[in-house]
């Protein structure tokens, strides 16, 4: 068995690789996605997944549902990271299999794979807990650049992670963007990365993410014309059935992270093309989950990192200092369950309140 298979291996058993192994397996992977269009071709059949955010047991059961790579060809629109708890062996397996397997897997990048937004929203906070420096998510994020921005299927189906841009308006102006660099605040990346549709706009309307567009049925009709495409296939935006289309079936968003960030009750879905691109969705619940793996605050942390911002950032909470020996979280009584690995802890419930006493001494 070579390195890189018992690396696959290891990561689907969620057990995350050691640091100089994640530095290799990304120059690995720049070399194959340097190659790699702005609008990369990808032939069917083909199974297109939608977010992911980390939720690596359900990742786990899409695999289940539609097949392991290489036997199934996937195309993957992005946001692998932030949000759930397993960021990072969620990212690193699917780029390992990448590496393993370039032509059997694609991977575009969505608006989550981003330096900025992963400080916010989970993954910088992963790395620096798993591996105790933030060199992993400067690995990561350093690929995050070489990521395609779109595919395109048989010419006939686009892909993108979130949608059209107003500077836009045929995939030769794609191509020609220059990919290599932190998302942009605004501009045709940004767009094609952070934009909606929405069935009440008429063209284009501002988004209310602060970033992209939101735009109308008259939008995407230009350009698939323009195109000469069938339709448009994107992620982005959490669809409690798994999939949703818009404007008379030229859109369609699908969301594969079912009960988004452990809590929405979503169902997730999957789009499988043919190879005569007659489309089936499969639409899936999520794993059970390992909540004492995920969840418990590590050794390291306990008894390395004693400042309160950091159990705070950890456990997602309101901290308030008691001594320089122990901390108590007030936390809702339904996130109970995530501080179960807590060693050394007492508790006092009130009806819709959790206090949280952490010894660290």
């Amino acid at each position: 068995m070579s390195d890189l298979d018992r690396q696959i291996e290891q990561l689907k058993k969620c057990e995350p690789l050691k640091e100089s192994e994640v530095k290799a397996l990304c120059l690995k992977a720049m070399e194959i996605l340097v190659e790699e269009s702005n609008v990369q071709r990808v032939d069917a059949p083909v199974t297109i997944c939608g977010d992911i955010h980390g939720q690596f047991y359900d990742m786990k059961e899409l695999f289940k549902v539609g097949g392991d790579c290489p036997k199934t060809n996937y195309l993957f629109l992005g946001d692998f990271v932030d949000r759930g708890f397993y960021s990072v062996e969620t990212f690193l397996l699917l780029l390992a299999l990448k590496v393993r397997y370039p032509d059997r897997i694609t991977l575009i990048r969505g608006n989550h794979e981003s330096r900025q937004i992963t400080q916010v929203y989970g993954f910088y906070d992963e790395c620096l807990r798993k591996y105790g420096s933030v060199n992993v998510w400067r690995y990561c994020t350093d690929i995050f650049d070489y990521l395609s921005l779109s595919a395109l299927i048989e010419n006939k189906v686009f892909s993108v992670h979130g949608g059209l841009s107003p500077a836009i308006s045929t995939l030769d102006q794609i191509r020609t963007i220059d990919r290599k660099q932190e998302v942009p605040h605004d501009g045709a990346m940004c767009d094609l990365l952070w934009s909606d549709p929405e069935d009440m706009v008429d063209g284009w309307g501002l988004s209310p993410r602060g970033a992209g567009f939101l735009f109308g049925g008259s939008v995407v009709t230009s350009f698939t014309h323009a195109n000469n495409i069938d339709y448009i296939c994107r992620a982005h935006q959490l669809v409690m059935e798994g999939y949703k289309w818009m404007f008379r079936n030229q859109i369609v968003t699908v969301w594969s992270a079912p009960n988004y960030c452990y809590r929405c009750g979503n169902v997730a879905a999957i789009l499988e093309l043919d190879e005569n691109l007659n489309k089936q969705f499969r639409v899936f619940d999520a794993a059970p989950q390992d909540w004492d793996k995920a969840l418990q605050v590590p050794e390291m942390c306990v008894e390395t990192y004693t400042s309160m911002q950091t159990l705070k950032v950890y456990l997602g909470a309101t901290s308030y200092a008691l001594s320089t020996s122990s901390y108590v979280i007030v936390m809702s009584t339904e996130r109970f369950k995530m501080n179960a690995g807590i060693k050394r802890r007492t508790f006092q419930k009130t009806s819709t309140r959790l206090l949280l006493m952490i010894s660290i001494a």
